[in-house]
């Protein structure tokens, strides 16, 4: 706005912000980012859980049809390298394979010639996974009693964990509960 001064002078304000209202929106974007960051640390932690679910789940649907097309079984199995089925101590977050073999009551009896590799999967190293079976033998066969679940937990605990649940024919679903709609645990 212009004004006349004493001497009769239009007199102009500088453009631009004061500091005061500089500070106002500096506090508003620290208050907006402090807001955001946990919430991106929460997506991102959704994000990798999410992954590894899914590449899961699309190990065991792997698993299943190759049983079916092939007319053998195929083992799903923990794996460190990517090419043998590793000792039940072993965590499944180290990764997993899927292998058509003949199934063994000991996954270190293999042989290293053996297996025929389908598909591997790298480490999950954003938590968890547990099991209540040691691999998972998927049969051409419906009756092959292939149930099982397995729980995927990040840092947040068990409130956040997902589950996928094979049913006894071998048919997985992607659950926020356990089996009977049991709460999940987490390690």
């Amino acid at each position: 706005m212009q004004g006349r001064g004493k001497q009769g002078r239009v007199s102009q304000r500088a453009a631009g912000i004061t500091l005061v209202e500089a500070l106002v929106v500096l506090a508003l974007i620290a208050v907006l980012g402090a807001l955001a960051v946990p919430a991106f640390g929460d997506m991102r932690l959704n994000a990798q859980r999410t992954a590894a679910v899914n590449g899961f789940l699309h190990a065991v649907f792997l698993a299943r049809s190759e049983a079916i097309k092939r007319g053998m079984p195929v083992t799903l199995c923990r794996s460190r390298d990517g090419r043998r089925c590793a000792d039940h101590d072993t965590p499944w977050a180290a990764g997993w394979i899927v292998v058509a073999d003949t199934p063994r009551d000991d996954a270190n009896a293999r042989s290293e010639a053996e297996p025929t590799i389908i598909a591997a999967y790298g480490p999950w190293e954003g938590g968890t996974i547990t099991s209540n079976r040691p691999e998972y033998v998927f049969r051409p066969t419906v009756q092959a009693m292939v149930n099982g679940t397995i729980v995927f937990c990040d840092k947040r605990g068990a409130q956040h964990a997902r589950a996928i649940i094979i049913s006894h024919t071998g048919r997985p679903r992607v659950a926020h509960r356990g089996p009977g709609g049991r709460p999940l645990s987490c390690p």
